[in-house]
């Protein structure tokens, strides 16, 4: 059943609500709060990339207290355990039996902070569940929660001491982005609200109703051309000079359902073109391994993936037929 107009209007409108009141906390970064709060109704994670003191921490706590859900932070460091991420079973003495003490991955939005300098074995424990949504300890496996959504953050100025993530792990995250410097009408109406301490956000939506909206998402209607057009992006990245290794069939999964959302959020019933362009640097371009003789010629991953969208002609068609 495709997604019907007034359920479009009314994804928009909830959609924009959330993001605004987001944005009483997270100033001037209306489009990096859209793409999080997309990634986050299309069942996706966030790997930002960014310097500190840009806000993080606060577009994750706004976040679960725009939907009335839990936020957890964990500050990875190179003495941080598995255990200590995803909790441990612990033998009550006076009960006689063991118990288990749930980490702070057992939270709606989960702040991994710094992730990249953990060890490596510490990354591994988010594999299952930014992938599956459960946590296994001692052979018993937990769900999660849902909603549940996954921000982590590197930072780029510091490499001494950080351990790279893994590919396995890059391509679990739905988008790569970050928040950036505030520009300077944005950072004066910070400084002018200083002195009235942090602000803070009510609930406007209940978890039910974001797990509604990622349903609704689901619905929306993706012509084959379209489907077609993400196929020969991806098949493009696979085949450029400079790429060693091209986009995965998960990161092309993950852009079609990116794209289903984008749709919806904008109000209509149908996904286009554009919205494939839109998404198409933050979803694909941390998936890609360059070639060291690129890499050293100064060429990113998004001036590849920019170049893919200017070499493979989109549909005619505007994806709604």
């Amino acid at each position: 059943m495709t997604i019907s107009t007034e359920q479009a209007q009314w994804y928009a409108q909830t959609f924009s609500a959330l993001a605004d009141n987001v944005e009483q906390v997270i100033l001037g970064k209306r489009h990096v709060i859209e793409l999080v709060l997309a990634t986050q109704l299309s069942g996706g994670h966030v790997l930002l990339e960014d310097v500190p003191g840009t806000g993080k921490t606060a577009l994750a706590r706004a976040l679960a207290q725009t939907v009335d859900g839990t936020a957890s932070r964990l500050q990875f460091t190179p003495d941080l355990l598995p255990g200590d991420v995803t909790g441990i079973t612990v033998y009550d003495q006076k009960k006689g039996e063991f118990e288990f003490h749930a980490g702070p991955i057992f939270a709606n939005v989960v702040l991994a902070d710094e992730i990249n300098r953990a060890s490596p074995k510490t990354q591994s424990a988010l594999l299952e569940v930014m992938e599956e949504g459960n946590v296994t300890v001692d052979g018993v496996t937990r769900p999660v929660g849902t909603p549940f959504l996954v921000i982590a953050t590197q930072n780029p100025v510091e490499q001494a001491g950080t351990y790279r993530l893994p590919e396995a792990q890059l391509d679990r995250f739905m988008i790569k982005t970050s928040i950036g410097y505030p520009d300077e009408a944005a950072t004066l109406r910070i400084l002018q609200g200083v002195a009235s301490g942090r602000p803070e956000i009510s609930a406007i939506a209940p978890l039910d109703r974001l797990m509604e909206m990622s349903a609704i998402a689901g619905t929306v209607y993706v012509n084959p051309l379209v489907s077609d057009y993400v196929m020969r992006l991806v098949d493009a990245t696979r085949r450029a000079s400079e790429v060693r290794l091209g986009v995965s069939v998960r990161g092309a999964i993950a852009l079609s359902r990116l794209v289903m959302t984008w749709a919806a959020a904008h109000g209509r019933t149908f996904a286009t073109p554009d919205d494939v362009r839109d998404l198409a640097i933050p979803t694909l371009s941390h998936r890609l391994i360059l070639e060291p003789e690129a890499e050293f010629d100064g060429v990113t991953a998004e001036d590849v993936v920019g170049q893919v969208l200017l070499d493979v002609t989109p549909p005619a068609e505007n994806g709604d037929d």
